[in-house]
């Protein structure tokens, strides 16, 4: 809030915004958001994990977190029902230094994508944020030199194919393929962001039944406040 969110919420002026990170306990904050109906899901733990989503159109039903007690403490997931599809905010689990936590990361990827696939049985799902993984060699400026650090293992990209091959596609990489040095997120170190030297982490992620609405998928990497950057997709009515 110290660093121009509130300019760069009005500038932007997004039907739907989705936050991740938030490690904002419930009364630890009031934005006045004038237009935007506002859901926010906390981790039990303070300062952790967390995400937010700020809509101008009510949605029909909102629901937090997947369903099962192990992965929804951490205030990872919102939910928002629409009348032709649902919108899940998500911030994935970091498998962490030393991949102490990539255990648990694959059980949370399985789980989450059957999350996805029940609710996609009702409507088409459009999913977003934090994914915590680069997909391809493209997606991050040193492949070479991460293989084998959380958000480039094998294991994770893995996760990441059985995505796609589950019938949902990266809006970004969809209108980009080749597009190099696209990041979202770059490390505080070595100056890494003057570099450009980045990762892009954050996506958003549509039903390959929606997949003819894209009608643009935007890195907005002018936008500094975090050491991510807002990304944006654009739906055709």
């Amino acid at each position: 809030m110290g660093k121009n969110f509130t300019e760069d919420f009005k500038k932007l002026d997004a039907d739907v915004f989705c936050l991740q990170e938030t490690k904002l306990q419930e009364g630890q904050i009031e934005m006045d958001l004038p237009g935007y109906h506002q859901y926010w899901n906390y981790a039990e733990k303070k300062g952790y994990s967390g995400t937010a989503v700020f809509t101008k159109k009510e949605p029909l039903s909102v629901s937090y977190g997947i369903g099962i007690a192990e992965h929804d403490t951490e205030g990872r997931v919102i939910t928002l029902e629409f009348e032709d599809h649902y919108l899940i905010c998500v911030y994935v689990p970091n498998s962490q230094d030393g991949l102490k936590r990539l255990d648990y990361r694959m059980c949370w990827e399985d789980d989450f994508l059957k999350y996805v696939l029940k609710l996609e049985k009702k409507k088409p799902v459009i999913w977003c944020g934090d994914l915590n993984v680069a997909h391809e060699e493209i997606d991050l400026k040193n492949p070479k030199t991460n293989h084998m650090n959380a958000g480039f293992t094998d294991e994770e990209r893995a996760k990441f194919d059985n995505i796609v091959k589950a019938g949902y596609t990266d809006s970004f990489r969809y209108l980009y393929p080749d597009k190099e040095g696209a990041y979202s997120w770059w490390s505080y170190r070595m100056k890494a962001r003057e570099r450009n030297a980045g990762w892009r982490i954050d996506y958003f992620i549509v039903s390959d039944k929606l997949k003819d609405r894209i009608e643009d998928s935007l890195i907005h990497s002018e936008v500094y406040g975090s050491d991510h950057c807002p990304v944006e997709l654009i739906l055709k009515d």
